[in-house]
């Protein structure tokens, strides 16, 4: 068994933090803190389990069981992550990092952005950053990598379950991209 650190975004109308924090201790979430930050709830979690899926699935678990109409909208931290972000994330400096990304340093095929290229701050994806520091032995401890999918995992779960008709466009775009692919080929 080993201990987890992760937060637990959560989806409230409640007011009443005093309620929703025996709630939520009464459900069995006494190694969380309850926060509040501009109106948005959250719970900062310190939590022993067999991995960090399992960690995350049973307070996920718990906080929706209270009874109160609790949700949980996403787990931090996000698979989005800036350029000081993936710096700070693997103890290395802003500009290797930056090097890396510009090609100055490696092979050139550090991971593309997936938000922001017009903008101010690029984002990248944590799950692929962690994919490409493991692929080129930059990476020691490959739990870092395994963390970071499960967290991209579940909160890709948590998106799709907000309701039928996403995921039913999801998989129509899917189907029209696979279809666009065959038709090239």
């Amino acid at each position: 068994m080993k201990f987890y650190e992760f937060t637990l975004i959560i989806d409230s109308q409640i007011e009443n933090s005093g309620r929703m924090e025996d709630a939520l201790f009464e459900a069995g979430c006494d190694d969380a803190t309850l926060s509040f930050r501009k109106g948005t709830a959250y719970l900062d979690f310190d939590r022993e389990a067999e991995g960090l899926e399992a960690a995350i699935i049973s307070a996920i678990q718990q906080v929706e069981n209270t009874g109160l109409n609790l949700w949980v909208k996403r787990v931090e931290p996000s698979d989005l992550v800036t350029s000081a972000e993936i710096a700070r994330r693997l103890a290395r400096s802003r500009q290797s990092i930056q090097q890396l990304i510009s090609g100055d340093r490696g092979e050139g095929d550090f991971p593309l952005p997936i938000a922001g290229i017009t903008a101010k701050t690029m984002l990248w994806s944590w799950y692929e950053v962690t994919e490409w520091f493991l692929n080129n032995g930059k990476l020691k401890d490959s739990s870092v990598f395994e963390n970071a999918a499960v967290v991209k995992q579940i909160n890709e779960s948590l998106e799709s379950r907000k309701n039928d008709m996403y995921i039913k466009n999801i998989n129509r775009i899917t189907k029209l991209l696979k279809k666009r692919k065959r038709e090239l080929h």
